[in-house]
């Protein structure tokens, strides 16, 4: 596919993803959806990248779905849409590598839902979140899923049912998003996060976000015995045999995603 609205680029280990039509506020189009999942596709074969930056073009992240598909269209293709995009947002979770939303201005309904759904937020001061489809008729059903999720039944509530702005301060207390920094330093903070995480073992980043997503809606019991699977699991890697071995003799440990 040629891109024509994102833009992709490896500079492993880290591969950024950016949204790229500013002129629509980088809404979730049909095309938009279709070529992010393709690139999450090839991403998700690819060991030499540990983490995924989402980012957007313009002085906005996102808008959420491109109200105009939204109009005079039958029930199949109302379902297309969302499913495609419900398949899109699933692949995030499903990717190996650690996913971060680099947030400024504007992250609304589908936008919102998008940077809920990544692994981490970082968010520029002037960033507002909002699942505003109530104040239009349409009430921002997918969107919930995630914001429920990463920020709790209340908040998430309020958010739902009033549509306001949420600034990036309250953002991150609420739990939405890790951090927030001043316009012109998001992209260094996001970069920063993402070159503390790649230091780790590929291998050991991808088996630690599969049991985080596993466990995280599991009862107590269910957690703990796929955590302690996971962890024995994970010992039997020539990684972990590595860093816990150049651990005790205080060297540093290498790598080989095995």
């Amino acid at each position: 596919m040629d891109f024509t609205e994102i833009t992709f680029s490896r500079r492993p280990p880290t591969a950024f993803l950016t949204l790229d039509n500013p002129a629509k506020i980088n809404a979730l189009s049909r095309r938009m959806i279709a070529e992010i999942s393709e690139v999450l596709q090839e991403l998700s074969h690819d060991e030499n990248v540990k983490v995924l930056v989402i980012r957007a073009a313009g002085d906005h992240f996102c808008a959420g779905h491109d109200l105009g598909e939204m109009v005079g269209r039958d029930m199949h293709t109302y379902q297309r849409i969302f499913d495609d995009c419900s398949r899109m947002m699933q692949m995030l979770h499903d990717l190996p590598q650690v996913v971060i939303a680099q947030v400024q201005g504007i992250a609304t309904a589908a936008g919102c839902q998008l940077a809920a759904w990544c692994d981490l937020v970082v968010a520029a001061e002037n960033a507002r979140f909002a699942t505003p489809g109530v104040k239009i008729g349409l009430f921002c059903a997918t969107p919930m899923v995630a914001l429920t999720r990463a920020i709790g039944r209340k908040a998430a509530m309020e958010m739902l049912m009033t549509g306001r702005y949420v600034p990036a301060a309250e953002a991150r207390a609420l739990g939405l998003v890790n951090r927030v920094v001043p316009l012109e330093r998001l992209a260094g903070e996001t970069r920063e996060l993402a070159e503390s995480i790649c230091q780790a073992s590929g291998l050991v980043i991808a088996m630690g976000k599969r049991a985080f997503y596993t466990q995280v809606d599991q009862p107590d019991d269910k957690a703990l015995a796929h955590a302690a699977h996971t962890i024995a699991l994970n010992n039997l890697a020539e990684d972990a045999q590595a860093g816990i071995t150049a651990f005790l003799e205080k060297t540093t440990p290498r790598w080989r995603n095995r």
